[in-house]
């Protein structure tokens, strides 16, 4: 049986993020005019509104910022087995945040500032999803 949860649709301006994602890369734009990275992709900077764009590999470490935790799965027969879950904002070192499921970890555990990395769920052969899970001491 294969993946049966909503996948996202790459198109122009996100698809770098998802092959990087498939290469198990963590990649964001940075302005190649004034160097401010940014996430979401966009085509052009919100900073200068320069449209020159590189794609760069961030670290992929950050800290939560803010979360939820998922307790009643909508739709049911889809998400039923997962929950509870977590669903964190991560501030990544780079400055920019990005949201993701918060996994290797007791959602009531979960506290702002706790420091995590990226780790990748290959989830078909096309699509690979960015997760997050604590940094061990």
């Amino acid at each position: 049986m294969g993946y049966e949860k909503p996948l996202p649709a790459p198109d122009p301006e996100t698809e770098e993020f998802w092959n990087g994602c498939r290469d198990h890369r963590l990649l964001i734009q940075r302005c190649g005019s004034c160097g401010t990275h940014r996430f979401p992709p966009t085509s052009f900077c919100p900073h200068c509104q320069s449209d020159e764009t590189e794609w760069v590999e961030a670290s992929g470490r950050g800290r939560v910022f803010s979360w939820i935790v998922v307790r009643h799965p909508v739709p049911r027969e889809i998400y039923a087995g997962d929950v509870p879950y977590v669903v964190a904002i991560v501030a990544l070192d780079e400055g920019v945040r990005m949201v993701g499921n918060l996994v290797g970890i007791d959602p009531d555990a979960v506290a702002a500032d706790l420091p995590v990395k990226v780790t990748f769920e290959n989830v078909t052969d096309e699509i690979t999803l960015p997760e997050f899970e604590p940094i061990g001491d």
